[in-house]
Parts: structure tokens; sequence; C-alpha cells
């Protein structure tokens, strides 16, 4: 156990901060809301289906770190994706997972987004929905932060975190 959490202590770990103008998200969002009210996903929900997105772009970003029989490492490789998020709950901070969360559209995903935050906060979820993650979305934005180092969720190797949308300046076709 203790090789095991100097291990999971000196895994190397880099923070990469980058701006995205979601302008188009934006609209995006409320245009939907417009034309069905009752019926348009959250945020969290759009940025989980680009997510999944991406790693099926970069697959390396969907694994994990575990144990080999010889005492070692093995990296594993997924074929779909459990995307884990954070849920704040009165317990601290829980990581839920939506599986198969690559074969869901964002309406799909959002229903599963907040049926497990209700799981988790109610101390209900399972071990296999709080451990069988393959990469984590962290919104941290809804704190109001813009930006923080987001901690890898072991054995899982990537973890996006995502600040507040906020109106700010941008240049667009160099204006």
């Amino acid at each position: 156990r203790f090789a095991q959490a100097i291990a999971e202590v000196a895994a190397p770990e880099a923070t990469v901060w980058v701006d995205v103008d979601a302008t188009a998200l934006l609209e995006l969002r409320a245009g939907l809301k417009k034309s069905d009210p009752h019926n348009t996903p959250g945020l969290l929900a759009f940025i989980a289906r680009f997510v999944t997105a991406g790693l099926k772009r970069f697959p390396d970003l969907n694994t994990r770190i575990e144990p080999a029989d010889d005492g070692a490492q093995d990296i594993v490789c997924f074929a779909g994706i459990n995307l884990g998020f954070a849920a704040q709950t009165d317990r601290g901070l829980m990581v839920p997972s939506v599986r198969n969360a690559d074969k869901l559209s964002a309406r799909e995903l959002d229903v599963e987004i907040r049926r497990l935050t209700g799981v988790v906060r109610e101390g209900k979820a399972t071990p296999e929905e709080l451990g069988s993650g393959t990469f984590t979305l962290n919104n941290y934005g809804v704190f109001g932060v813009d930006g923080s180092a987001a901690i890898i969720n072991h054995p899982e190797v990537a973890i996006l975190g995502v600040g507040r949308i906020i109106d700010k300046p941008w240049v667009v076709d160099g204006e």
C-alpha cells in the first residue's frame, strides 16, 4: 500500500490553461432553450459531449493505470468512455461516472448527469457508479472560479477542469 501511495504521489502531472471562446456554445444552448425550454441540456452536458468526441480522437487520455500481476503497473485502454464528473455533496467531492458516455447525446448525458448527481448527494451511489471512470470532467466554474489545477482521479491518467464562462474582450478575425 505504501509503495502504491508513493507511486500515486510521484505520478507526473502537468496543468495547461487555455481560454476558449464559448460564444457559439452559449448561442446554441440559447437557441435550443428558445425552441424547447424544458428539454434543453445544461452546459455541463454539452461539454461532456465535446469531451467524449475529443477522447475518441485522443484515446490515450481515456486510460487508467492498473496494477499488473508482476507488481508493476499497466496502462489499460478502453473501447468505451465512462465519463466521471465531479459532484459536490455534503460529504465532500464525489466522482460518479456516466457509463458508455460516448454513446449518449447531450440530452441523454444531461439526464444521466442529473440522475447520478442526485444519487451521490443522497449517499446511494454504488461502487460501480463511483469507481468505473476512465476520464473525469470537473466543472469548478459553477463556484465562480476561472481556473484551477484539477487533481487527476487516480487511476485515471487525465482530467479536464472547466472554469466559469465570462464576458471578456476576444479577438475575432484580427479585430
